[in-house]
C-alpha cells in the first residue's frame, strides 16, 4: 500500500516538475521584446525588418523571370 506521506511527496514531485517546465517553456516561447520608441534602437529593428522582408521576398517571391500562369491549377477539393 502506498502511504500517504508517500502521495503527498509523489504530488509534491510532480506539482514541482510541472511548474519547473511551465517556467522553462515560457523562457524559451516567450516573444522578443520590442524596442520602445526613442531608445536609440530604432536602427537595428529597421535592419532586422529590412533583413526580414528580403528573407520573406526571396522565399516566397519565387522567380520572377519564370511564367507560373501557364501551369497546372489545383483544383479545389469540396
Amino acid at each position: 500500500m502506498v502511504s500517504p506521506r508517500q502521495i503527498a511527496v509523489i504530488a509534491l514531485v510532480a506539482f514541482g516538475s510541472a511548474a519547473g517546465a511551465s517556467v522553462i517553456t515560457w523562457l524559451v516561447v516567450q516573444p522578443q521584446t520590442t524596442p520602445i520608441s526613442g531608445s536609440g534602437t530604432a536602427a537595428t529593428s529597421s535592419s532586422s525588418d529590412e533583413e526580414r522582408r528580403r528573407h520573406r521576398e526571396q522565399f516566397f517571391g519565387g522567380d520572377s523571370e519564370r511564367d507560373i500562369r501557364g501551369g497546372q491549377e489545383m483544383k479545389p477539393r469540396w
